[in-house]
């Protein structure tokens, strides 16, 4: 019997699962890991949301099938956080779709409006749900490389110009996962202006649209004129309200997209546990002091990463947004790549990182860092690192050699 499945076929290994199982066995040897890898956050979800939550599970009628694209009060709900947030108007019924994360709603998307043959532009390094959501639904990836010392623009008029057939959708993502870069309104409307020349879909997702640490908030793209004709946008609960495990996210924008997405989404589910869609209305339309609180609790975090990390004598930069750090290896390790040095930083540090090739070809040279650890840890993190450091030399070598034995 055929064993090779197209889909499967398609998809590379999981680069993280090599970095995932030495952090198990490390840690099932009992030691202690620092881990800076998963963006899975560790502040806790509002007590006035959790609140909700148990109040509405209380009525056995919300233990029923739900609404796929969302109860109503959900989806006014995002619109008006929209509206107060962005100065965005969206019409709850016909442009806006509640998903499971942002992350499901790409990915059904991707059914939704592509085919084997179409081309879709995606920025690389890139969360991996941007490419392969799309590999997964049969479509082929034209990639725009992203991150210092690239400009978007050039490798976005460099990409529609050797893309045949012509590209069908363009993926954006500012805040970045995992670069951290922002950007501007201005950019936005440039990117609208080229996508509407060419004719091409624009996707944002939006994710980390409240998790910034300067003053100017990150934009909306819905916020160009005229930006619906052509765009839709996804955002999420999981970051802003410590609600990763809820999955509660949203695509607002296009009707002709949010319709197809819908369409698909009526046929492999019946929406959110109701009473998580009542806790997620009451996350939106109930005090907002949660958001200030979490992203101060951020700031902090990589303040104390990147202060204590160049004591360390690792210089990192310092993120303007996300809840991300993205680190260039230390010039002692960069000729081993991000999964050795990744691998050797748990096994020898007891930090665990993301390698940045799992984002994709031009995320080779960087690690990820998440900010879920407190400072204390965070410190710890440094101390640790100091010293694997100082031992460079020594740690490569002994790498090396058994490296050699396993061949």
């Amino acid at each position: 019997m055929e064993e090779s499945f197209y889909r499967i076929k398609r998809l590379p290994p999981y680069v993280f699962a090599e970095v995932n199982q030495i952090k198990a066995a490390a840690r099932s040897r009992g030691d202690d890991i620092i881990d800076l890898g998963m963006g899975n956050p560790d502040l806790g979800t509002p007590q006035h949301i959790i609140d909700k939550l148990v109040e509405t599970v209380q009525d056995p009628k919300t233990h029923r099938y739900s609404v796929s694209k969302g109860i109503k009060g959900l989806r006014r709900a995002q619109a008006d956080y929209y509206q107060r947030r962005f100065g965005v108007s969206l019409d709850p019924e016909n442009e806006i779709i509640m998903t499971m994360g942002s992350k499901e709603g790409l990915a059904n998307l991707a059914m939704a409006i592509s085919a084997p043959g179409d081309i879709i532009l995606a920025p690389n390094p890139s969360y991996p749900i941007h490419p392969y959501g799309f590999m997964i639904a049969g479509a082929s990836v034209n990639h725009i490389p992203v991150g210092p010392g690239h400009d978007f623009m050039t490798g976005l008029a460099r990409a529609v110009q050797h893309s045949v057939p012509k590209p069908t959708a363009l993926i954006l993502n500012f805040p970045a996962n995992p670069t951290t870069e922002m950007v501007d309104l201005d950019f936005y409307a440039e990117v609208i202006a080229f996508a509407r020349k060419h004719q091409i879909w624009v996707l944002s997702d939006l994710a980390y649209s409240e998790i910034y640490f300067g003053d100017e908030k990150p934009p909306s793209v819905l916020e160009v004129p005229g930006a619906k004709d052509i765009a839709v946008e996804f955002t999420s609960l999981s970051k802003t309200y410590s609600m990763a495990g809820w999955r509660v996210g949203f695509a607002a924008g296009n009707k002709t997209l949010i319709e197809a997405l819908t369409r698909v989404k009526s046929y492999l589910d019946y929406g959110a546990f109701t009473p998580i869609q009542v806790a997620a209305t009451a996350a939106l339309n109930g005090p907002q002091d949660c958001i200030d609180l979490h992203r101060n609790t951020y700031r902090h975090r990589r303040d104390v990463l990147v202060d204590s990390m160049k004591a360390a004598g690792w210089t990192i930069p310092s993120p303007e947004a996300t809840m991300f750090a993205w680190a260039p290896i230390p010039d002692a390790f960069k000729h081993v790549g991000s999964m050795a040095f990744s691998k050797m930083l748990i096994q020898e540090a007891g930090v665990a990182v993301s390698p940045g090739v799992g984002f994709g070809e031009y995320g080779e040279g960087y690690v990820r860092m998440a900010l879920v650890e407190n400072e204390q840890r965070i410190r710890q993190a440094a101390r640790n690192v100091k010293q694997f450091l100082s031992n460079a030399e020594n740690i490569i070598e002994a790498w090396s050699l058994s490296e050699k034995d396993e061949a």
